[in-house]
């Protein structure tokens, strides 16, 4: 994901005061454990989590809930035409256990 330049502190702030409907819906769907990398010299935001149960994951992007976070982040990010974050899965090529 991107930040819009100028952003790191309201993307931040956001963050700060996440919606409650928001962590539920996450730890509901099985998350736990999720961090947001922010690279300041590129503005490039890494994700990362874990799920318990990886299809409910797959249907966040359904949720209401969701959506409705996009929209609130679509202008101080880059964003698709449905409002979600522009992300590119990245592979994983190392863990260590």
């Amino acid at each position: 994901m991107k930040l819009n330049p100028g952003q790191e502190a309201v993307y931040r702030k956001r963050h700060e005061e996440i919606w409650p409907e928001l962590v539920k819906l996450l730890k509901d769907a099985g998350i736990s454990g999720y961090s947001i990398f922010l690279d300041p010299s590129t503005l490039t935001l890494t994700g990362f989590l874990t799920t318990d149960n990886p299809a409910e994951y797959d249907l966040l992007p359904q949720s209401p809930i969701m959506q409705k976070w996009w929209h609130y982040m679509k202008d101080i990010m880059e964003t698709n035409a449905d409002g979600s974050p522009v992300a590119i899965r990245l592979e994983e090529v190392f863990h260590l256990p």
